[in-house]
């Protein structure tokens, strides 16, 4: 483990006793994988409860709210959705993620502070700490070359969905090599090298086990490859082979 991963975990457990100690809640930044699979590493040395957000529900990078036992009024993350669209459609370029991702952070806002980046045609989705929408929607005018317009929009009605694709496979087991070597149609040998690098986590947790046994409604992310919802078993080939139904995110 890195110093840097050190301190995270200290900081984690840190926030947790703040938020006891006080009796108010206290947020985490936005964690992406590997520092999701560090919370869940230290989750028994925590002071407090906690519940994790990412301002939508199938969010792949998530806020941490640490709840102290006597918490006693309401409360709300401290999430907000940005609505970035140009500000003359005919003229506008198709924007990738690392078109939005970098225009944002040469405004020097730091990764830590936005969550998912979701594109909806022309319309992008940022979500965000509270604490920086506001400057977001005063500063961020222009992405590439298309000029933008940026609003707030309300996370709790906020429905974009997940551009999905549904995906069937044949594999001989749920093993998560198998799982992976379908999804990235790749062999078992390649499969188990991501895996035992540290490139594959199954709701946020990072799984270097080759055999792990998949279970329907799993989340598998593989870093740089994409995320995958195994859906279910579909029966058997007459060979013995367990189909499986699998979405894609797009």
């Amino acid at each position: 483990m890195t110093k840097e991963e050190k301190m995270l975990q200290k900081r984690l457990i840190d926030l947790s006793r703040q938020a006891q100690t006080k009796e108010i809640p206290i947020f985490s930044d936005f964690l992406n994988l590997n520092e999701l699979n560090i919370f869940h590493s230290v989750i028994s040395e925590f002071y407090s409860s906690y519940e994790m957000s990412g301002g939508y529900g199938s969010a792949e990078r998530q806020m941490i709210a640490f709840l102290p036992d006597a918490l006693m009024f309401p409360w709300d993350y401290p999430i907000s959705c940005c609505k970035i669209e140009p500000v003359n459609k005919k003229f506008a370029e198709r924007l990738s993620h690392r078109d939005v991702l970098g225009s944002i952070m040469n405004l020097g806002v730091q990764r830590s502070m936005t969550g998912d980046i979701l594109i909806k045609e022309h319309t992008v989705f940022l979500f965000c700490h509270s604490k920086i929408s506001g400057f977001l929607m005063e500063e961020l005018t222009r992405i590439k070359h298309t000029a933008v317009k940026t609003a707030l929009s309300d996370c709790e009605s906020f429905d974009i969905g997940a551009n999905l694709q549904f995906c069937e496979s044949i594999i001989s087991s749920n093993r998560l090599d198998n799982m992976v070597a379908a999804f990235l149609q790749i062999s078992r040998n390649q499969a188990a090298t991501l895996i035992q690098s540290g490139s594959v986590f199954i709701n946020s947790r990072e799984i270097k086990s080759v055999s792990y046994r998949c279970h329907p409604q799993e989340i598998i992310s593989i870093r740089h490859h994409g995320r995958y919802r195994f859906l279910d078993e579909n029966g058997e080939t007459k060979k013995g082979r367990i189909k499986i139904q699998y979405e894609k995110y797009l």
